[in-house]
């Protein structure tokens, strides 16, 4: 591009410069107000490169035609990069071990280092070990740090290693809240140039901040760490899905029930890699807490984001969360100069790829599960969940001078927790008046009934200590547990010992209920069969009731003290009122305070002495932290492999938590195993989130889901596979003998392999247990993205394909020949003399996705780079 497209505007008594897309786009004969939010928001960045000298070859063409060049790549390279520790840690051990890399190849070892500001909150290592007290924010405190001290310490020596990056204390708040409400600029400054705020996360849930017109989504850790040293990302252009939304919720809907329905519409629709963008006359009274209730949950209804565009509700909640007047100036200049303030006038010139309407008062009080978080349930059809297993005996059960007889869908655990709900006060002031009126009717919650409230900002308990509500939840055994993800990633600890040990001697069917995002079976909590999503006063709600089996609209919650039924009208409080509490209580003398001090409240962490240097001095002996062997260059990758054997044949919707160890580590399990023979006790072994820094606990674990099924592996559940001569065995010991003999291997698995969060070991898990390719009917975005950057090749069967249709037992042999050119890969399955041959789709679907596997992964290509 020979022409610059440089204009400026004026913010307070500054001048700022910008890359001018209105101009670009009608010297070109077209309109921006055509194009989407997000799609201006991608070509901005592509024309500020372009002025810069370093356009990509073809995208400013195929940005102006997006809608009809959606084979072509365009580059994503973010402002900035947000992690949170359990993925953070594997990404900080990779940048270490990339500088050892570097240093032995004869090269400067600082020259591996954040190119853009990076944020890494530490907020998913806190567990819920005691909770329903008011000692249990403390206790969990402190077995937080004697679990996790080493990773503190290495991530102490990383913040002052590294230059750009910051480091979160733990018992902060969460990185999607801390992200909205302290760390997003909406629009950034560099040099006297003014552009959109844009970032990835390597948490699925980095959408939440497309609630604050913020564009931003999931990666892995791996390619949060290409972007970090200033890789940009090559992806197709994307389709746009347009949801226009009308009308206004109707009262006692909350935020939750909306983000529920439209995961539930969304995944019938089929948005996976997609972009949606909200817009519309129901956004005037969608509040900004909202607006991010449903941009969470954007990895559950499959898109790449859920957009909301810049308007009166963004600079309003800015305001609220105590920006400056100057920041705030900046993005209503800024936003009106580009054209990326929200203008409902144009809302009829807009172009979509597809559209979808919604009107929100439609909207039903509603949960989601019992194991997809767009499995939607309305709130009279819960009785149905349970009504085949009504013939179960029940479960006695023991327990504060009580005996209970549980039936299917008795509650284990009720968990206000993650970020999806506890950002929003609305909410959160309703959970807080339902505990109050309960208390007052004389409610309790059931003995048997785990409880437990972890908020993601401790603004959230100023101002429910301000509104005099967080006592109320306290005497409900809704105590603050953490400043964290908790229950929400597996965290939850156990049950209330009695219950414990009553399903560990005969399993039961015990129900969870959460106000998080996640609800895939065995995240939650290992003795939950059923989990269901649902907002926090319905959180309160069942938890009163003790059980999911209750149809809330017709049935009695309880019985109050006077001896008559307390039905979820009688609980439920009004929009007004929640409107007065917000006015009261909520205001941004809370945000200023709690954020002047947000790396200085952590008294523990404060404490932590850290090495020095700019490269790590790794610990032979540690269990947390070591060197990861996939940063050294391969020699050479083949375009032609034989001999694969199947590891696992897996069925549909196989998630990243399937593949990548998580949450609880069996005494009696590979990795168990491991640690024990180093020396640590069951009792210490923690999660294997806190031990993603070590590969050879992470590899133990992948593919070791307790609900994993294998079908090689008949009537059985969890990591165990069948070798060649008919031995049953673990994955992880499968994969040790095939390494014995150099036998390659690959996976085969149904539709949307690879979904749910963005989870790096999904990838690296594999590739270290010898994996080469994976072949599935279809793969979610970020984990094909995973594969490809550690060199696993992502093999997509051709449209009417299945293992099971061409015949795939995986007792076969495989040969695989890749054609990178025209992205086709020829598989030859041999089994005796039976051969079956099929075409496969190869999902290289950039050029720099054959460099990454031609290079045997992108960190490897990135140490070159830099030597």
């Amino acid at each position: 591009m020979t022409k610059t497209y440089v204009n400026t505007f004026q913010s307070g008594d500054k001048e700022y410069k910008y890359a001018d897309i209105d101009a670009f786009m009608a010297d070109h004969q077209a309109q921006v107000v055509t194009l989407p939010y997000t799609i201006r928001i991608l070509l901005e960045a592509a024309l500020r490169r372009a002025n810069h000298g370093q356009d990509q070859p073809g995208e400013l063409a195929a940005l102006l035609d997006w809608d009809h060049a959606h084979d072509q790549d365009v580059a994503y390279q973010p402002a900035r990069v947000l992690l949170q520790d359990l993925t953070g840690v594997p990404a900080v051990v990779d940048l270490a071990a990339m500088r050892d890399a570097v240093v032995a190849a004869g090269g400067d070892g600082a020259a591996i280092n954040p190119e853009v500001p990076v944020d890494l909150v530490i907020d998913h290592s806190v567990q819920v070990d005691k909770a329903g007290t008011d000692e249990a924010f403390a206790f969990n405190v402190k077995r937080e740090f004697e679990r996790n001290q080493e990773r503190y310490t290495f991530l102490k020596w990383a913040q002052n290693s590294f230059t750009n990056l910051s480091v979160v204390p733990p018992d902060t708040g969460i990185c999607h809240q801390v992200n909205l409400e302290r760390l997003a600029s909406v629009v950034m400054t560099k040099d006297g140039e003014a552009f959109p705020d844009t970032l990835v996360g390597t948490d699925s849930h980095t959408t939440m901040i497309n609630g604050l017109g913020v564009l931003g989504w999931g990666v892995g850790g791996i390619e949060a760490e290409a972007n970090m040293l200033g890789v940009a990302t090559l992806m197709p252009t994307p389709l746009v899905v347009g949801v226009h939304l009308s009308g206004r919720l109707n009262p006692g809907v909350t935020a939750t029930d909306l983000a529920l329905t439209l995961t539930h519409r969304l995944r019938e629709h089929g948005v996976v890699g997609k972009f949606v963008e909200f817009y519309g006359v129901g956004l005037s009274d969608l509040s900004l807490a909202a607006r991010a209730t449903v941009a969470n949950m954007a990895p559950e209804y499959g898109a790449t984001c859920g957009y909301f565009p810049i308007d009166s509700q963004t600079i309003d909640y800015l305001r609220l969360t105590a920006r400056s007047e100057e920041q705030i100036a900046l993005v209503q200049a800024y936003s009106q100069a580009n054209h990326l303030a929200y203008q409902p006038v144009e809302d009829d010139l807009r172009h979509y790829s597809e559209n979808l309407e919604l009107d929100l008062g439609t909207v039903v009080p509603s949960v989601a599960g019992p194991s997809r978080p767009q499995d939607l349930v309305a709130l009279p059809s819960m009785p149905d969940q349970f009504a085949s297993r009504r013939d179960m005996q029940p479960l006695a059960v023991d327990m504060a001078g009580q005996h209970f007889d549980l039936h299917p869908g008795a509650l284990g655990l009720a968990a206000i927790t993650s970020c999806t709900n506890t950002s929003n006060p609305e909410v959160l002031f309703a959970a807080g008046l339902i505990a109050k009126n309960a208390l007052a009717l004389g409610l309790k919650v059931p003995a048997y009934v785990k409880t437990s409230f972890s908020p993601g900002s401790r603004v959230v308990s100023d101002y429910l200590q301000a509104a005099g509500l967080q006592d109320c939840l306290d005497q409900l055994g809704f105590n603050l547990t953490g400043y964290g993800c908790m229950t929400c990633i597996g965290n939850s600890g156990q049950l209330k010992p009695e219950l414990q040990a009553s399903v560990e001697a005969t399993p039961y069917p015990l129900a969870g209920v959460e106000s998080a995002n996640r609800n895939f079976s065995g995240r939650v909590n290992p003795k939950i069969v059923d989990t269901y999503l649902a907002s926090p006063p319905l959180v309160v709600i069942y938890a009163l009731a003790g059980t999911m089996d209750i149809d809330l609209t017709t049935q009695p919650v309880g019985i109050s003290k006077a001896g008559q039924p307390v039905y979820l009208k009688d609980l439920w409080p009004s929009d007004a009122q929640l409107e007065q509490l917000t006015a009261a209580y909520l205001f941004p003398e809370q945000f200023a305070t709690n954020y002047q001090a947000l790396y200085a409240q952590n008294a523990k962490w404060d404490e932590l002495v850290a090495p020095t240097g700019d490269t790590y001095a790794w610990d032979k002996d540690s269990t947390y932290i070591a060197a990861p062997p996939f940063v050294q260059a391969a020699q050479g990758q083949p375009t032609s492999l034989s001999g694969l054997r199947v590891l696992a044949k897996l069925g549909d919707s196989v998630t990243t938590d399937h593949i990548s160890p998580a949450g609880f580590i069996g005494r009696d399990t590979p990795a168990g195993k491991y640690l024990q023979a180093h020396g640590i006790k069951p009792l210490d072994f923690n999660s294997y989130g806190s031990r993603r820094g070590h590969h050879e606990v992470m590899m133990r674990g992948t593919l070791a889901n307790i609900r994993l099924q294998n079908q090689l592996a008949p009537g059985t559940t969890g990591g165990y596979t069948t070798l060649p001569d008919g031995t049953g065995t673990t994955i992880f010991d499968a994969a040790q003998t095939y390494a014995q003999t150099g036998t390659p291997l690959v996976v085969l698995a149904g539709k949307d392999y690879g979904m749910g969060s963005s989870r790096d070991w999904a990838a690296k898990g594999v590739k270290m247990l010898g994996v080469k390719a994976i072949i599935a009917e279809s793969f979610e975005r970020i984990h094909r993205a995973n594969l490809v950057m550690m060199g696993v090749i992502p093999l997509q069967y051709q449209p009417g394909d299945t293992a099971d249709s061409l015949g795939l037992t995986g007792q076969e042999t495989f040969a695989i020949t890749l054609d990178c050119q025209h992205q086709t890969a020829h598989v030859t399955a041999t089994q005796g003399d039976q051969t079956i041959e099929f075409d496969t789709i190869l999902r290289f679907d950039t050029p720099a996705d054959v460099d990454y596997y031609q290079a045997g992964g992108i960190m490897p290509k990135l140490v070159a780079a830099k030597v």
